[in-house]
């Protein structure tokens, strides 16, 4: 089946609270920002933009031949900065926009194609995102791993930093499923979501899926194809790239 016609926006963020500058670090000799941008262009985006609140970022962007748009300072979330983007360069409503966080420099092209193709085909929803099974009980109890329960046609009926659903028999030893940070959304709900102030729910657990649940917007939410690659938030996360990066070079040399 052919793939859906969408565009992928990373947003690139310069000031990140955990570590600062981080899109611009040096990963086996390329900022992870041009790892991130390669990631995309392999997938069957028909464009991909990256839209920054930070010049050093946009000179980079810039200078690896990427379509770059200065967004403004103020937004609270990615979403909001995609919502700018898709205003300036006026895309349509019905269009589909991938987000791909500016931190992802190893996400296979086929989660950006899956997630695509899961909007597209699930008409009812406004967003469509990835999960994948949590196999073990440390995670499950993490509040950084956010946690999604969906209901039987794929559909999210809640995301939590909780340990949901909540196994009182202690018997079938299950522990749910981890939400992966990857969104498609319909450019008109976008507009919409951009117009929105955050509701209760999304301040208490900060999740900003939330504010589209809770103004009755359905979520897609698949199983990924294949295992999502870890992102970087820390130093730590950095190094374990690289590692990974290290050896996927030593295997294909």
């Amino acid at each position: 089946m052919p793939q859906p016609v969408f565009r992928v926006v990373i947003p690139a963020r310069y000031q990140a609270t955990r570590l600062p500058g981080k899109v611009l670090l040096n990963i086996a000799g390329k900022p992870m920002l041009q790892h991130v941008f390669e990631c995309a262009k392999r997938s069957g985006a028909q464009q991909v933009v990256i839209a920054t609140d930070h010049e050093k970022v946009k000179q980079t962007a810039e200078s690896m031949g990427a379509e770059v748009i200065l967004t403004s300072a103020a937004h609270q979330s990615g979403t909001d900065r995609i919502a700018e983007v898709a205003d300036i360069l006026g895309w349509s409503d019905t269009d589909l926009v991938v987000n791909l966080q500016g931190d992802e420099p190893l996400m296979p092209a086929e989660l950006i194609n899956q997630v695509a193709a899961n909007l597209a085909q699930c008409e009812e929803a406004s967003m469509a995102t990835l999960c994948q099974q949590i196999d073990n009980e440390q995670e499950f109890l993490n509040p950084n791993v956010v946690k999604v329960v969906r209901d039987e046609a794929g559909l999210a009926l809640y995301f939590s930093r909780a340990s949901i659903p909540f196994d009182r028999s202690e018997v079938a030893n299950h522990f749910g499923y981890r939400h992966l940070g990857i969104y498609a959304y319909r450019v008109q709900f976008l507009k919409a979501f951009a117009h929105w102030q955050a509701v209760e729910l999304e301040r208490l657990e900060s999740l900003e899926q939330l504010r589209a649940l809770a103004k009755g917007h359905r979520i897609h939410v698949a199983v990924a194809n294949q295992p999502m690659p870890p992102g970087v938030d820390t130093i730590e996360d950095l190094q374990q790239v690289e590692a990974l990066m290290a050896k996927k070079a030593r295997l294909s040399s």
